[in-house]
């Protein structure tokens, strides 16, 4: 038996492969490598654990052929999705890609699952299906209304698992991130976006002395030092998560849904605090006006998370920095 990792090559996917191998799973990455890396799917495969890498296929999950075949190649146990698109400044300019991708994709998928049998799966969701907060702490019983079209789809995923799940017994867990920072401790995956959109690998960056200047937007917010409030996950952590997820759907859990952040927010400027301590470094900074339809704060409330699948944050932001800034450093020299 195996475990399918659709997106096994991206950020969140490379770490959660290794978090299952460490479990004593088999694992099968499925990737395009539109942004996943091939480079990343040959890190995995050199990794000794307790679990084995039993294969990389390259495929798109807009071709069911593809999926039929990694399907048929391998006996596999359930699926953890991670492939989708998730520029929220790219889907509002480009909304078809989006729901083609994303919506299509899953639809793919599900249907590759319910031909072959595989009932069980754990879906990469996320915050952005809450829209602007109501209020905060965010509990899973907050409104879902989703600002953007990155957003909807992810939400019309997490309303189409419902409905396979009453039709065809595929039962779901839907993760809802909030922020996701760090790399693997070991420094074997990382995160490399293009472009990149994250706070703490933007901030990161600005510390090699070639002229990159880290832009600050939005010092006015009704906050405790003016900047945005974010809840920042740590990536090891999330990954762990799944795991527990995975576990909890084989001990006969229902389809569910969880948040996953710390129940904690920090502030730009205290992210940045973090950066030039941990970086030893005095960071050029910029301070700008505000993004349009960024929310002065957005923090989970992860007591479900605690009480259902018994999983709990221990990592400290000053480890993601850390992480995030190692393997910054190792992917520059290797460049």
């Amino acid at each position: 038996m195996a475990i399918l990792v659709t997106g096994g090559e991206g950020y969140i996917g490379s770490h959660c492969v290794i978090a299952l191998m460490d479990a004593g799973y088999d694992t099968v990455v499925f990737d395009n490598e539109s942004t996943g890396f091939a480079s990343t799917g040959r890190i995995l495969s050199g990794i000794g654990s307790k679990g084995k890498l039993l294969g990389i296929m390259k495929g798109d999950l807009l071709e069911r052929k593809d999926l039929d075949a990694v399907f048929s190649r391998y006996d596999i146990d359930a699926a953890i999705h991670f492939a989708a698109f998730s520029q929220v400044a790219e889907s509002m300019g480009d909304p078809a890609k989006y729901y083609r991708n994303n919506v299509g994709g899953t639809m793919n998928l599900l249907d590759a699952m319910k031909d072959h049998g595989v009932k069980r799966i754990v879906f990469s969701s996320t915050a952005a299906t809450y829209g602007e907060p109501e209020y905060v702490p965010i509990d899973e019983k907050h409104p879902q209304n989703p600002i953007n079209p990155y957003g909807r789809t992810k939400l019309d995923i997490e309303y189409m698992m419902d409905d396979y799940d009453r039709a065809y017994g595929i039962k779901s867990v839907r993760l809802r991130y909030f922020n996701v920072a760090g790399a693997d401790t070991l420094g074997r995956v990382g995160e490399c976006h293009d472009p990149e959109t994250h706070l703490i690998p933007n901030i990161l960056k600005s510390t090699f002395g070639d002229g990159r200047t880290f832009r600050m937007f939005g010092t006015d917010y009704p906050t405790r030092d003016g900047t945005c409030v974010r809840d920042y996950v740590n990536v090891e952590d999330l990954a762990d998560a799944h795991i527990l997820a995975l576990k909890y759907l084989e001990n006969g859990g229902k389809t569910d849904f969880f948040n996953l952040g710390t129940n904690e927010g920090s502030t730009v400027k205290e992210v940045f605090a973090v950066c030039e301590k941990v970086t030893g470094k005095k960071i050029p900074v910029s301070e700008e006006g505000r993004r349009p339809g960024d929310p002065a704060t957005l923090v989970a409330d992860n007591k479900k998370a605690r009480a259902v699948l018994g999983w709990a944050p221990s990592r400290t932001l000053e480890h993601s920095v850390k992480t995030a800034y190692d393997w910054e450093v190792r992917r520059r020299s290797e460049c």
